[in-house]
């Protein structure tokens, strides 16, 4: 059976300080899904941030994540359970959750363990979301480099499950009585050069390049944009967010 990867430990404080946050209507489009607001969990974690969002929401958030640093790291709050541990196996019991959610990390899970967890933990009319973003977007000079960095210099040392990013989870084995998902949502912020730099250091791509040649990529990707961008410049920035919503029935 294929394993979980923890491909963020060694950058976990990085992921927390410079991921982006996902938006209020996102929320909105979950929540207006579930049934009840007693229970629920969020699936690989990472910095805690839905987690977090999820608490002001339901009685009890439980959250959870292959890396002690994640956790660690993670957004604390009274009713959030934090703990370490996997996707496709748990000490859950049966029909516990109104909804789990996972974001940005169910292209590391093994699809078949996870699909069967989620029927045994979810109750009846449960839903499972899962979500993701693409590459961001710029301007399109800004945007030409982007491409560069992550096709060419870095495009060889991305996971082979990159590629359900790439396809917006098409191919992914989702085995639920699906929702119909909104196709306009998206990642706003605005970024200097700075946090854009500490947003690409997070990328796994740039990790396993780091770990192979000793050197880091990064370093190329700012002497070719920084005249592109400019010294205390905020720009605006776009990431498209795509997602998967199902109805566990039992």
């Amino acid at each position: 059976m294929k394993a979980s990867k923890d491909k963020f430990s060694a950058q976990s404080g990085t992921y927390k300080k410079f991921r982006p946050t996902y938006p209020a209507e996102l929320y909105d489009v979950i929540l207006s899904t579930v049934k009840s607001r007693n229970e629920c969990w969020d699936c690989g974690t990472g910095n805690g941030q839905v987690a977090a969002e999820l608490a002001k929401h339901f009685n009890k958030v439980y959250a959870t994540d292959l890396s002690q640093n994640q956790i660690d790291n993670a957004e604390k709050r009274e009713n959030i359970v934090y703990a370490v541990g996997t996707a496709e196996k748990t000490d859950f019991e049966d029909n516990k959750f109104d909804l789990v959610t996972v974001a940005q990390a169910v292209h590391w899970f093994n699809m078949e363990a996870f699909n069967t967890e989620m029927r045994r933990v979810c109750k009846n009319g449960g839903i499972v979301c899962v979500w993701g973003y693409g590459l961001l977007r710029i301007n399109d000079p800004v945007n030409k480099l982007i491409d560069k960095f992550y096709n060419d210099i870095v495009g060889p040392y991305w996971d082979p499950e990159r590629r359900h990013i790439e396809n917006e989870y098409s191919a992914l084995n989702f085995d639920f009585n699906e929702l119909e998902s909104p196709k306009d949502l998206f990642i706003k912020t605005r970024w200097t050069l700075p946090e854009f730099e500490g947003y690409l250091n997070s990328w796994s791509s740039v990790q396993n390049y780091k770990e192979l040649k000793k050197e880091n990529p990064v370093t190329w990707m700012m002497e070719n944009l920084k005249h592109l961008w400019g010294e205390n410049t905020q720009k605006d920035v776009r990431f498209p967010i795509f997602m998967k919503m199902g109805v566990v029935h039992k």
